[in-house]
């Protein structure tokens, strides 16, 4: 019993156990990591307030888009929680965790992106399930600015957690498919509470959303070997949904000073309802036929390395 206790605590580097002793340690590392950067994050947030004069205890609060700005930026803190115990804990380079000195990676991801999101709209908007409804008139830019380096801290972190905190440190010690996986469940977990309040069917479509663009992310760090290229499209994605067509990201609705007024049009699984375009099957078939032509593209090279 002991050594079981040793074996599965996070507070060590111990990786000589059986696979399903392992991918629960690092599941457990990966909820300590979360949520003391969250804890710390909220201080942070608290303690920015408070010397602003403002008293959150009465309900005095910033405008909704400073208080997103104060949410993104302070996930710089989940970052630096992550790579203290990956430096601390694991023991471990963190090249060994994809953070590699090949940023220009970020750019790679951030055109996937792009191009992502430019097949999905495109294609609902052909299906009239969206619709363009011209430019904003009262757009701010300064403000767009700052969400843009939001997103980029807030798909950062995300991936700094799911890919390399877990799959990186398992990829070398249990079957590829399983490490995968690992990563996609703390992914999915991650955004579980984005659901409350959603129809099944927007549930179901959603979390297929989320289980094949981590698959995506996932299949880009083993390619490039680094997580740059994740944190790229993630950080994009988010960004151009919501800041740039003004469309809701994942049950949240898009900002108000974004550059295009684009709206949904009705409720249904095209479009994916309140939820946007995350929950709509139009995008799960096209975000599950890149994670799979990423798939192949990472076998073969693997297959002409062993060669």
């Amino acid at each position: 019993m002991i050594k079981f206790i040793r074996n599965i605590s996070p507070f060590n580097n111990r990786t000589e156990m059986p696979a399903l002793i392992l991918i629960v340690k690092k599941l457990l590392m990966f909820i300590i990591c979360y949520w003391a950067g969250l804890l710390l994050a909220e201080g942070a947030v608290i303690g920015v307030m408070l010397a602003c004069g403002k008293n959150f205890m009465k309900g005095e609060m910033f405008s909704d888009s400073v208080m997103n700005l104060l949410k993104y930026y302070g996930m710089i803190v989940i970052i630096g929680v992550t790579i203290l115990c990956w430096k601390l804990i694991e023991r471990k380079k963190l090249s060994e965790m994809g953070v590699t000195k090949h940023i220009g990676g970020w750019f790679i991801g951030a055109l996937i992106g792009i191009g992502l999101l430019a097949v999905c709209v495109a294609a609902i908007m052909i299906t009239g399930s969206i619709s363009y409804e011209g430019l904003s008139k009262d757009t701010n830019i300064p403000m767009l600015m700052l969400m843009l380096g939001g997103f980029i801290i807030q798909g950062a972190a995300e991936e700094f957690l799911c890919r390399g905190l877990v799959l990186c440190s398992l990829r070398d010690r249990v079957p590829m498919p399983v490490a995968i996986s690992a990563s996609t469940f703390v992914f999915t977990f991650n955004h579980w509470g984005n659901f409350t309040g959603s129809e099944p069917k927007y549930i179901f479509s959603g979390v297929f959303c989320l289980i094949v663009i981590s698959c995506v992310f996932s299949f880009l760090t083993l390619k490039t070997k680094s997580i740059w290229a994740a944190c790229g499209l993630h950080s994009v994605w988010n960004f151009c949904l919501c800041c740039v067509l003004g469309l809701n990201l994942s049950g949240s609705e898009g900002t108000s000073t974004a550059l295009i007024n684009m709206r949904s049009v009705g409720n249904n699984l095209l479009n994916g309802g309140n939820y946007g375009i995350e929950a709509s099957i139009i995008a799960d078939i096209v975000i599950a036929a890149a994670a799979v032509l990423l798939w192949q593209i990472y076998k073969k090279n693997n297959t002409e390395r062993q060669a």
